[in-house]
């Protein structure tokens, strides 16, 4: 069997292409690819692209085998396409001008701001246990939407 990179390559580039992009409150927004979704929306919430740089999608995804304490590798052929389409949706804007520390969403300028007004004390709830915890607080999360019309923070 030939190698798969070439086709899964070609298939991520027509998801680009079939992609609608639309504006959402997180700047250019895009549907989720379903091998995102499916590869990394089953451990965390499938974060919209453009809250991170091209260059910290690069060091993520080349750093599979450590992505934050755990081993989050896929075969050569997804991580390519993975790789693929989440830099060419990375953010450029005000929200992802630089890669926050540790290429960590949750770190960045934009997030801290955004969520300034949420206690401290309520990223320890057993509810959400952390800031990476999207869909704690956004119902729409697992889809890409972060409407902040729509937040629901749990007790």
């Amino acid at each position: 069997m030939k190698n798969k990179l070439p086709l899964l390559a070609a298939l991520a580039l027509a998801a680009l292409a079939q992609a609608p992009a639309h504006a959402g409150d997180h700047g250019r927004s895009v549907a989720l690819l379903p091998m995102y979704v499916q590869e990394c929306g089953s451990c965390h919430a499938p974060f919209p692209p453009g809250l991170l740089p091209a260059e910290s999608w690069q060091r993520l995804m080349n750093d599979l085998p450590r992505h934050f304490g755990t081993d989050a590798s896929v075969d050569a052929a997804t991580q390519k396409a993975l790789n693929v389409w989440l830099t060419a949706y990375a953010g450029s804007g005000k929200r992802a001008r630089t890669a926050p520390p540790e290429d960590r969403i949750t770190r960045g300028d934009w997030f801290v701001r955004e969520h300034r007004e949420v206690p401290a004390a309520a990223w320890k709830r057993a509810s959400i246990k952390s800031a990476a915890n999207c869909s704690a607080c956004h119902e729409g999360a697992a889809q890409g939407m972060y409407d902040e019309h729509s937040i629901r923070i749990p007790r």
